[in-house]
């Protein structure tokens, strides 16, 4: 449970956030350095949050690391570790739990639980669901996965609380014919005519794939109708902007038959990708995150894709319980 004041972010915003203020206390960021602690801010709205909310408690933090108090020769350890080191991630993630509450170490799954029981339909990890809809539009929930039904008069609306769903939409039998459209907590996914998927990623932003016809995105700040995203393209909708449109993954729907097919696939996509049939939370370290994965997985056995990884030369798979109670598998690199 979050303190007073405490700000609901994923944790791996929560931790860049402070990532920046350690390599600040260690002097003047060099302009390279600025440009890119900008580029951070500028590249997702929760990365500003993150950094303002940041800014309002930095007496907290500066009182930590004061001269004297009882936190600056942590502090101070960590800011000299090297970046990645697991002094420094250890903490980092102290640091991030003291400004933003406790909460940043569960993520969504224990964020707003509330949101997730109360839905219509959901799903349990590892666990999916074929549903055909009264006006037979069929939709397939990934694990994990939480959905509101909102069929009125003049809307067919499904409100995606949390995790993956695919849909494939069905002529309206109503006259006039009622749009369809996915509401997430960034904005409106609205089909035209077509088979799509939705996905909410864990840094914020949900993830829209097209597949058949075309779907129209449209931020929830923006106030007006976004762009028409393509069969055979994805994009990322946010509160106030669409990412430009990338060539869908192939094999992306590999999920709908409980497996992964990796072409490629940067580590870190991968384990994201399993979170939704793991119990535990898998963490990705910065250093192996980009390492690119091939294969095919059954998403049914984590523990094996897990002790495929940990088998692979330079990676180590870690099992670990944090000091709140969270139990996290850490990939990482080996030695």
């Amino acid at each position: 449970m979050t303190g007073p004041g405490a700000l609901a972010l994923p944790p791996e915003v929560a931790r860049s956030a402070v990532e920046w203020w350690l390599q600040q206390q260690e002097g003047a960021l060099s302009e390279g350095q600025r440009q890119a602690w900008q580029a951070w801010r500028d590249a997702d709205p929760l990365h500003e949050t993150a950094w303002q909310h940041l800014a309002r408690v930095n007496d907290k933090l500066g009182a930590l690391a004061a001269p004297g108090s009882a936190g600056a020769a942590e502090v101070a350890r960590a800011a000299l570790a090297p970046r990645g080191s697991a002094r420094r991630r250890r903490v980092v993630q102290t640091l991030a739990v003291l400004v933003f509450g406790a909460g940043v170490a569960w993520q969504a799954e224990q964020q707003w639980p509330w949101r997730r029981w109360n839905a219509d339909v959901r799903t349990a990890r590892a666990e999916r669901k074929h549903m055909r809809l009264q006006d037979g539009t069929q939709i397939v929930l990934n694990g994990a996965t939480a959905l509101n039904i909102d069929y009125s008069a003049g809307l067919r609306r499904l409100r995606l609380v949390e995790g993956e769903v695919l849909i494939t939409t069905a002529p309206d039998g109503q006259m006039p014919a009622r749009d369809f459209v996915v509401q997430t907590r960034e904005g409106l996914a609205q089909a035209l005519g077509t088979r799509f998927s939705v996905r909410s990623l864990a840094g914020g932003g949900s993830l829209v794939s097209v597949f058949e016809g075309a779907v129209r995105l449209s931020p929830a700040q923006a106030g007006a109708a976004g762009p028409v995203l393509q069969a055979g393209f994805s994009a990322t909708l946010q509160p106030a902007s669409v990412s430009a449109p990338q060539a869908v993954v192939e094999d992306s729907l590999a999920w709908t038959d409980g497996m992964l097919v990796a072409r490629g696939m940067p580590l870190a996509d991968m384990l994201a990708a399993l979170q939704p049939y793991s119990a535990e939370r898998l963490v990705c370290d910065p250093a192996v995150a980009a390492l690119r994965m091939s294969g095919t997985y059954p998403l049914a056995d984590v523990a094996r894709v897990l002790a495929t990884l940990d088998a692979l030369p330079g990676l180590q798979v870690r099992a670990l319980v944090r000091w709140w109670g969270q139990r996290e598998v850490v990939v990482e690199r080996a030695g």
